[in-house]
């Protein structure tokens, strides 16, 4: 931070001023002093002025007394929401103001005749203001003149008043010394804690000031102080809240007459006088700048016998101050965390309500931004092509870090440490940041930058080599040493702290605050000089070629040094101050291609020197951010971050040298020749580029290229040769206006010299295709090439701005154009003409492919397949089907195409579904890709869980019916295998050799018992319909039968349904057998078997074990009547099929049916009135 006196206004008739006050939202300057003296100033800056920010010609549009008081001012204070200002005098008079048409009005007058006011507040929301009295009266009134609460405090003295930043708190300063706090209807709560006069202090000092910045503009950190006590001694006690026990204290060392925040509660300035007894000098005015953690930055000499007042300016740009009868206006250029690279700007601002800083990357070319959030940030520069931000992160051990970052802002690498990181500057190749006792050396890589070598090396070792610190007092010869002295050396203190660095390519200058410079050689790191400057530095730069360094110190004073050299005349040349001075420098930057010549910032105006002899002065207040070619770029940072999310181009500025400018007006003015005269005298490149640009306007060929040759631009020099060979007039013309950018005057003159292929040709390379195709059309002839190549850059132009459909309609103009509109087509999602093209392309066209693995992207099976075939790659035809789970089409394409190894793939993708226990996925794969068998099987194995899990008895019978249809559907497709190459073999053959080729004999049981499940519970189920539809002879009948698949159902519900139905049929012997049965099983426990006895008892107590009834039937082989229940013969031992409708056996077979599907038979009788097959559900009208 600099600050300096700018401007002075006199009051009439030398009346003393007693308070200042300035309107931070309007900018209105409210003054007073005695003999009721109240002006209104404003200082304005034309709108049409070119020059911007503090450099600008400030006059005063307003200049308003206002009458009314006629006792000196005491208390001035803003309504900045309203517009209101509100004044107090010695009398107790308090007027009211207001803006009407541009001028100050008087609004409402109060006069209470008691007691002096001594402190005027209005709280954040300008609502409510707070009046307190010498007396000890509280007045709270609201905006519009009405009174809220009044309280008068009996033996309370009060000095001054202040809202919280909620509103729901009043401070109040008494003449004790104390502050009091009450809420905001006036009730006491409790007194402030007061430690910057220590426990032991005796009598009262009288506070000057008593302020809470409300956060309106964010807080540099989280917790950051922001109320301060200011007493008239010079201590001020800063605090983050009205009861915080852990105060900053700052002692300034003066009698204090006031004490303000700026507009962000950044900076804290304290008026008053410095005793001689303290200062060693006179006395004298002073204001000094405190950081809100207590930290000194500057002090500001104010001349004058009495400094009454201060205020800040809205952007805490400029500070007025109240001094005898005058007012003193001082400029301010902030310490700014910025810096310039790649012509990038990078900054950061704060937003209210938030954290994190906002770094921002603008890209002044382009006129882009990119938005990084950054925890606290602590400073930045920039080198080359990368910039280093220091940060500071409080929720992590290693607090301070270095991030590297490029141009758009994505962080590239960093780094974190212990050390507390201040100063940061860099080269190409290293980082070197500072706290005040220690720096950090980081050798950091790019990615570009890193080597096969590097990649290999491991990142500890890395670490090891590319990251040191050292203390500032240490003597370092380029010997490593251990870490653990490296972290000892970083916590050691030093007298000498450092001030600032500087870096280049060979050396690194590290600034002390003794004046001491320490010079380290690079790229080992060794100390190489030590220099002391009579001066305390606050910034250091070097030249290009590093035998100049410039300092300026905390006052504004320029020193430049020359550094040890090796001079060819002279020899060894030892370091000496160069006898040169200036004062009032805030900002230097050396020439990136002249070590004679630098750039520096003095006061509001830029001055370059060349040899230290300074040009003309320019009116500025920019940063200067480079100086290269004889201009210097600067950037209005002021205005910048007036809207730091939308900076303006027009604040970065071109400055150009007084030779530029000399230059430029004697080509303009008086010839080139003369010009050429004058840059021979103060030669540089970039003058004679220019001398060459305005030779090449002119057509003198030969002058350009002796100027190009001698600022060594060699595209120029062949441009100039090219040019002596052209003969005609126009085209040397046309072509020079296009060297200049100047392209619709350059085909303006092609054309008028018919030359159309030239004006093509100069649309063609500057890749401007619209017009290359406008001109191709407008011709007579044309090149058909030509047509094509600008059309397809066209299209290349809509696709890379991602307008798929407008680069289709010109890739379709041309042939051959498959691969862009194939990516069109699908970007767009249009499928049909994806499918068009894949008809129209030749077979084995290189985008085949592409196109097929398009359509496989979104499930289009089918036009994949085809875009492969048309290629003839029959593989990926197979594995694109298997990939969108199209197994039968998957099959059929490996049959079709003799592809072997489609099982392989089969049993892979089933035995991932297997691992994942996905067997319904796994069944379902089997099935579509025609492998009933192995379906089947893993369908099987599903229903036995599904029978341990205890599942209802329908859902395991359909899932047995479905596997017995699985198993049907392999040997049907077996059978048909076999049948085409075996002609009129029979079909029991056909299913003997079919066996014969199962592997296992896992596989026999399942073709064998296929629907034996299915039956099963099939039966147990109509047995169970049929006892509930109360037809209990037939339902015993059918439980009879479910004997035969004892090995499939539990036998406990066997035979406990057989003797249910045989009970509820009296068929009591049959009863009695099953009760033996289950008195029996071996599963079954003695609860059980006793409860099987004792039912049993109980009912053959009542009933005798014989059945009541037995119906017969005839045997249709052997004619012997036997049981109609029975299912063999037991004479001839003839089987009958049972009915799976009723579940009686058929022992006729001229009254059967058989289903087609199941191939299982019932009564015709009982078919007549279903639909479907009982046991698969197969549609009855399928027999026919």
């Amino acid at each position: 931070m600099f600050i300096y006196l700018s401007k002075k206004i006199a009051i009439p008739n030398n009346i003393q001023l007693s308070v200042i006050s300035w309107n931070k939202a309007e900018g209105f300057i409210a003054c007073g002093g005695d003999d009721g003296l109240l002006k209104v100033l404003k200082l304005e800056a034309p709108d049409d002025q070119k020059i911007k920010g503090l450099a600008a010609a400030s006059n005063l549009s307003m200049n308003q007394t206002l009458e009314g008081h006629s006792g000196r001012i005491q208390v001035i204070t803003w309504n900045q929401i309203h517009q209101k200002l509100t004044t107090s005098d010695q009398d107790g008079l308090i007027i009211v103001w207001m803006l009407y048409k541009g001028s100050w009005y008087e609004e409402m007058i109060n006069n209470r005749n008691k007691s002096v006011v001594t402190g005027m507040a209005w709280n954040s929301e300008g609502e409510k203001i707070c009046i307190v009295y010498e007396d000890g009266a509280v007045i709270v009134g609201s905006v519009d003149g009405n009174r809220i609460w009044g309280k008068e405090l009996k033996g309370q003295s009060f000095t001054g008043v202040e809202w919280s930043p909620d509103g729901n708190v009043l401070l109040f300063s008494i003449g004790t010394g104390e502050v009091h706090l009450y809420d905001s209807q006036g009730e006491f709560l409790n007194k402030m804690i007061i430690m910057c006069h220590g426990q032991n202090s005796t009598g009262y000092v009288r506070i000057v000031n008593l302020r809470w910045y409300n956060g309106r503009f964010g807080y540099i950190e989280p917790e950051c102080p922001s109320l301060f006590v200011c007493y008239e001694d010079g201590k001020v006690q800063i605090m983050r809240s009205e009861s915080d026990d852990k105060p900053v204290i700052i002692d300034a060392g003066m009698a204090v007459s006031d004490c303000q925040w700026n507009h962000n509660g950044t900076m804290l300035a304290v008026a008053g006088n410095i005793n001689a007894a303290q200062s060693g000098e006179k006395d004298c005015n002073a204001v000094m700048f405190f950081s809100p953690f207590g930290d000194h930055v500057r002090t500001l000499k104010v001349p004058g016998r009495q400094l009454a007042s201060v205020a800040w300016e809205g952007r805490s740009l400029r500070l007025s101050l109240a001094v005898d009868s005058f007012i003193y206006f001082a400029n301010i250029r902030p310490d700014y965390k910025w810096c310039y690279f790649l012509n990038t700007v990078v900054y950061t601002y704060l937003s209210p309500g938030k954290a994190d800083y906002n770094v921002i990357f603008w890209d002044v070319k382009n006129n882009e931004k990119y938005h990084k959030p950054s925890p606290i940030v602590l400073a930045m520069a920039a080198s080359d092509e990368h910039c280093c931000i220091l940060v500071r992160k409080d929720d992590q051990d290693l607090k301070f870090g270095m991030m590297l970052c490029n141009a758009i802002g994505t962080p590239v690498d960093s780094r974190y440490t212990d050390v507390e990181l201040r100063y940061v500057t860099m080269t190409k190749t290293h980082v070197f940041a500072a706290s005040r006792e220690s720096f950090f050396v980081w050798h950091y890589h790019t990615p570009k930058g890193i080597s096969a070598r590097d990649i290999a090396t491991t990142q500890s070792d890395d670490q090891k080599t590319k990251e040191r610190v050292y203390h500032v007092d240490d003597m370092i010869s380029g010997v490593e040493t251990s870490r653990h002295y490296e972290r000892q050396a970083a916590r050691k203190h030093t007298n000498d702290p450092i001030t600032c660095l500087a870096s280049h390519e060979t050396m690194l200058l590290i600034a002390r605050e003794s004046g001491v410079v320490q010079v380290y050689m690079l790229p080992q790191l060794i100390f190489s000089n030590r220099y002391t400057v009579e001066c305390r530095p606050q910034k250091i730069a070097v030249n290009c070629d590093a035998t100049r360094i410039s300092l300026i110190d905390v006052t504004g004073i320029l020193y430049f040094f020359d550094l040890e050299r090796n001079d060819p005349e002279k020899g060894k040349r030892a370091g000496e101050l160069v006898k040169f001075e200036r004062k009032d420098v805030w900002d230097l930057i050396w020439a990136e291609d002249n070590a004679d010549m630098c750039a520096l910032m003095e006061k509001t105006r830029m001055l370059v020197f060349r040899n230290l002899d300074p040009e003309e002065p320019v009116a500025s207040s920019g940063y200067l951010c480079r100086f290269k070619d004889l201009e210097v770029t600067t950037v209005q940072l002021d205005e910048v971050l007036i809207r730091p999310d939308r900076p303006h181009p027009k604040l970065v500025a071109q400055l150009e040298s007084k030779a530029m400018r000399d230059t430029k007006e004697i080509l303009e003015n008086t010839g080139l020749k003369e010009a050429q005269e004058f840059v021979e005298e103060n030669p540089h490149p970039r003058l004679w580029r220019l001398i060459g640009e305005a030779a090449l306007e002119m057509l003198e060929t030969e002058v350009a290229e002796t100027a190009f040759v001698r600022c060594k631009d060699y595209p120029a020099i062949q441009f100039a040769k090219r040019l002596n060979n052209i003969s005609s007039e126009n085209i040397k013309q046309a072509e020079v206006l296009a060297y200049f950018g100047e392209f619709e005057d350059s085909e303006k003159a092609f054309l008028d010299a018919d030359r159309r292929d030239l004006a093509i040709d100069l649309h063609r390379k500057m890749g401007n295709w619209f017009r290359v195709v406008q001109l191709l059309k407008t011709g007579v002839g044309g090149d058909d090439m030509l047509m094509h190549i600008a059309l397809n850059k066209i299209g290349d132009f809509y696709a890379d701005n991602l307008k798929w459909d407008q680069a289709a309609k010109y890739y379709e103009q041309v042939n051959q154009n498959e691969e862009r509109l194939c990516k069109c087509y699908y970007l767009m999602e249009d499928y049909q003409k994806l499918e068009e093209l894949v008809e129209n392309i030749a077979e084995n066209h290189k985008a085949l492919p592409e196109i097929a693995k398009m359509f496989a992207s979104v499930g289009l099976c089918e036009p994949a397949v085809k875009a492969y075939q048309k290629c003839h790659k029959d593989k990926e035809a197979v594995e694109v089907c298997m990939y969108l789970n199209n197994w039968r089409y998957a099959v059929e394409l490996a049959r079709t195409t003799n592809i072997q190894d489609t099982g392989s793939y089969l049993a892979k993708y089933a035995q991932y579904l297997l691992s994942k226990n996905k067997r319904i996925q796994a069944i379902e794969l089997f099935r579509k890709a025609g492998y009933f068998l192995e379906a089947a099987k893993l369908l099987f194995q599903l229903t036995d869980l599904e029978v341990k899990k205890g599942s209802k008895p329908m859902r395991i019978k359909k899932m047995y019916v479905l596997a017995a249809l699985m198993v049907q559907q392999h040997n049907e497709k077996m059978m048909n295998a076999k049948g085409k190459g075996l002609g009129q073999k029979s079909s029991v053959m056909l299913g003997l050799m079919e066996a014969e080729n199962q592997s296992a004999l896992g596989d026999l049981r399942v073709l064998d018992n296929a629907w034996k499940g299915a039956e099963a519970y099939h039966f147990f189920l109509l047995a169970q319909r049929q006892l509930y539809e109360g037809a209990r002879d037939a339902a015993m009948k059918t439980a009879l039968h479910l004997r035969d698949y004892e090995t499939i159902l539990p036998l406990a519900d066997v035979y406990s349904l057989l003797a249910l139905s045989s009970c509820a049929n009296s068929a009591f012997s049959t009863t009695s057998k099953a009760f033996i049965r289950l008195e029996s099983l071996p599963d079954a426990t003695p609860e059980e078997r006793q409860a099987y006895e004792d039912l049993a008892m109980e009912i053959f107590m009542k009933y005798s074990p014989k059945d009541s009834k037995s119906n017969r039937a005839e045997c249709i082989h052997c004619e012997t009547m036997i049981p109609d229940w029975v299912t063999i013969c037991p004479s001839c031992g003839t089987r009958f099929p049972s009915c799976i409708a009723s579940g009686r056996p058929i022992m006729d077979p001229n009254q059967a049916w058989e289903c087609p599907t199941c191939k299982h038979q019932a009564f015709e009788s009982e078919i007549t009135v279903r639909q479907t097959c009982p046991l698969c559900h197969a549609p009855v009208y399928a027999a026919e």
